[in-house]
């Protein structure tokens, strides 16, 4: 297998999109993607890029990817690199390559000068939480993630 990581492009932007889509089909929330392309293209290429994305080819072959961005730990007074996605192609799983992407991330991490890396997974993927321990990671159980989306975010912004 010649895997080769490398930062995305503006020209990636369509299969950083099909990459997403096939995460969603594997989270089983289909349903909750409103992405679109041009919206891809605009936040992670455009005037402020608010991501960045790795790619995991083989062989030139898309089989994963890695879309993150960074963060502020106010305890640590230093940045760090939060993953908002980590997704492999089912075909190629258990072959390295997320693990390929996420020595990649904490490369990055250490070069920027980050404190941490960080992200979250769904507590029914049993497969990714063992794959992240064996990797060293450490749950924060002791945080609950909240959100605002939607019209609740939008409420909250008209007050």
């Amino acid at each position: 297998m010649t895997l080769a990581i490398r930062p995305a492009e503006r020209a990636d932007v369509p299969v950083i999109a099909e990459l997403i889509r096939g995460l969603a089909r594997f989270e089983k929330l289909e349903h909750e993607v409103s992405m679109t392309q041009e919206r891809l293209a605009e936040n992670l290429f455009g005037r402020h890029r608010y991501a960045e994305t790795l790619l995991a080819e083989e062989e030139g072959v898309p089989v994963g990817f890695a879309l993150f961005f960074h963060n502020f730990s106010t305890f640590l007074a230093q940045p760090g690199i939060y993953l908002e996605d980590l997704f492999v192609v089912p075909e190629q799983r258990g072959r390295g390559v997320g693990r390929a992407l996420l020595k990649e991330l904490a490369r990055l991490a250490v070069e920027r000068g980050c404190g941490r890396l960080e992200w979250s997974v769904l507590d029914w993927n049993r497969e990714a939480i063992g794959f992240y321990e064996r990797l060293g990671a450490k749950p924060n159980s002791e945080w609950t993630v909240y959100r605002l989306a939607g019209e609740a975010l939008s409420a909250l912004g008209r007050e």
